[in-house]
């Protein structure tokens, strides 16, 4: 699926099944909550932290998808053109970074 295709998907999905948007500003709070429940498996599974019993059959996959789902319900509402904004993001860090990682010795 393209980031094009995806975010007509989501867009079909949420008029369809979803009924309508949720605010701007709920989306927002909600694509917070996705982070963090991605950060909180993130910390337990490659960090320092242990899972509690009950948090054992969590999916990383699943809570990525949730974080790009909400995004693209934010982009979807604000006008956003996911595809056209990466390429443009890509092309300043390759033109910002293009010998900065090369040249970083934390990196070698």
């Amino acid at each position: 699926m393209t980031i094009e295709e995806a975010q007509k998907t989501v867009d079909n999905w949420i008029n369809t099944i979803g009924v309508r948007y949720y605010s701007e500003l709920t989306n927002m709070a909600i694509l917070s909550e996705e982070v963090g429940e991605v950060a909180r498996i993130m910390a337990r599974k490659y960090g320092d932290q242990s899972f509690k019993e009950s948090d054992k059959e969590v999916d990383l996959a699943d809570e990525m998808a949730d974080v790009m789902f909400v995004l693209i319900c934010l982009a979807n509402q604000t006008g956003i053109n996911l595809t056209d904004a990466l390429k443009k993001n890509l092309d300043k860090k390759t033109i910002r970074d293009k010998d900065r990682h090369s040249n970083n010795e934390k990196l070698k």
